[in-house]
């Protein structure tokens, strides 16, 4: 079913809605979820959350992108599970790892949490991203947006491993330079 239709069979207030946007989407849904959290369990239930706050948002919400708009309130809601579970020391997803790396970049302290600044944040890094190759841009995307694995990033991109992590850190080098350089 296409996109169109499915948005539709959401303004409608359909219940097949649910299982449209679940037949069509919920393997990609899943990917994000399990990256971040790491547990099939715990990304099912992500991932049904998921469904349900698009029930809820779509209206009044027109999503341009399915596809983005779902990722997007997957990958934020593993990741506000993930904070909870981090207070409970449960784990084994690509998350703790994917954090840790991008720390040293941005702060996650009170001081970024004003929207203004957030906004500005995600702008420097949207123009640093705009700035580089598209491969080193996918590479990046596929670690510090979907949370992949370096190996998985590996096997994506047929590289070695060590060549990706080599990628990641001069990248993220390059991007701490680029924040730098614009006041961040």
């Amino acid at each position: 079913m296409e996109d169109k239709e499915i948005l539709e069979l959401f303004r409608r207030r359909s219940e097949k809605a649910i299982a449209s946007v679940s037949d069509k989407y919920k393997s990609y849904c899943m990917k994000i979820a399990v990256n971040i959290l790491g547990t099939r369990q715990d990304a099912e239930e992500c991932v049904n959350d998921t469904f349900f706050k698009a029930w809820e948002l779509i209206p009044p919400n027109e999503p341009q992108m399915l596809s983005t708009f779902l990722g997007k309130l997957t990958r934020n809601l593993a990741i506000n599970t993930r904070r909870r579970e981090f207070a409970l020391k449960r784990g084994g997803g690509q998350a703790d790892a994917v954090f840790e790396e991008l720390s040293e970049l941005i702060s996650c302290d009170k001081d970024i949490q004003e929207e203004q600044e957030r906004k500005e944040l995600i702008g420097e890094i949207n123009a640093f991203l705009r700035g580089i190759s598209k491969r080193k841009r996918d590479i990046f995307i596929c670690r510090y947006w979907y949370c992949d694995g370096v190996s998985d990033i590996a096997a994506r991109f047929g590289l070695s491993e060590d060549n990706v992590s080599v990628i990641l850190n001069r990248t993220r080098k390059k991007l701490r330079q680029y924040l730098e350089k614009n006041g961040y």
